[in-house]
């Protein structure tokens, strides 16, 4: 068993929505070491939702989750606006910041994550973009195995196209439980495998979340659902492989009260408690 993996901001986190703000500000549950935000959603905000917001970074840890970075664009980096994420990371505190290795931009915005190809061409595109980011920011970010629909002329498989973007780069991993499984049921390959082949020592932390069966082989990630319970075992098989990391639980919309919010996050602390105390156990025989 791998010794646990301690990123500095606690072990079980969960995705803020602006609708749980004023019940987090009352009482943060103790389930909760650390909270999540895309900050395209919080940069702007003036007035009573940035000092509501700056109360509770103040009290928490947060980490933040890009939405609009767009690493596999054809379009020039928005240099101005990863300058303005600095700005934002440093007032609050923000522990790391993570974004999709996908791209939602080209003469235009799509709001949408698109496929990056899976490509040595993509690769040589991607990589001086992800350093480019670093340098500005000043730190390692990770980056997010992402849920797709297409494979747009691939040349490699998808672990392959993502290890060497994270090897060459030098960046850290967001690895998304949920994402593997979808792509495993959409693409026919076996998520265990795929899990087992990720780098852990580039695991920054992970996601898990809920999705939508379209079909009996097409799942699409909506995270408007409970975790199902093949994703809580890949999670659980995910600890097993590559220690306990910090995992968040996301959770978009349909978003039920806090206390059952809390039950899935009582699940994440079980399935670590059950590594960290077997590990415990080995240490102290």
């Amino acid at each position: 068993m791998k010794t646990t993996q301690n990123a500095g901001f606690g072990m079980v986190g969960l995705g803020l929505r602006r609708e749980m703000l004023d019940e987090l500000l009352e009482h943060v549950p103790k389930q909760v070491d650390f909270m999540e935000v895309a900050p395209e959603n919080w940069l702007k905000l003036g007035g009573r939702f940035k000092k509501q917001f700056k109360t509770l970074t103040d009290a928490t840890n947060f980490v933040c989750h890009g939405l609009s970075l767009s690493i596999g664009s054809p379009e020039p980096l928005d240099i101005e606006f990863v300058k303005s994420l600095k700005t934002f990371f440093d007032e609050h505190n923000i522990k790391i910041f993570s974004e999709h290795l996908s791209y939602c931009s080209g003469t235009g915005h799509m709001y949408d994550l698109m496929p990056i190809p899976f490509t040595q061409d993509a690769i040589a595109h991607v990589v001086p973009r992800i350093k480019q980011v670093q340098d500005i920011l000043e730190r390692q970010i990770a980056i997010e195995n992402v849920s797709y629909y297409g494979a747009p002329g691939q040349e490699l498989s998808e672990l392959e196209f993502t290890n060497t973007i994270l090897e060459q780069a030098d960046c850290k991993l967001l690895i998304d439980v949920n994402n593997i499984y979808v792509n495993s049921i959409n693409h026919g390959y076996n998520a265990e495998e795929f899990l087992n082949g990720l780098p852990s020592k580039r695991i920054a932390y992970g996601h898990v979340a809920g999705h939508y069966n379209e079909a009996e082989d097409l799942i699409v990630d909506t995270h408007g659902a409970d975790v199902i319970d093949p994703v809580w075992e890949l999670l659980d098989k995910a600890y097993a492989k590559h220690g306990i990391f910090p995992t968040l639980l996301e959770r978009d919309f349909n978003i039920p009260t806090m206390n059952v919010l809390t039950k899935e996050l009582d699940i994440i602390h079980e399935l670590q408690s059950k590594y960290l105390n077997s590990s415990l156990t080995k240490q102290t025989a």
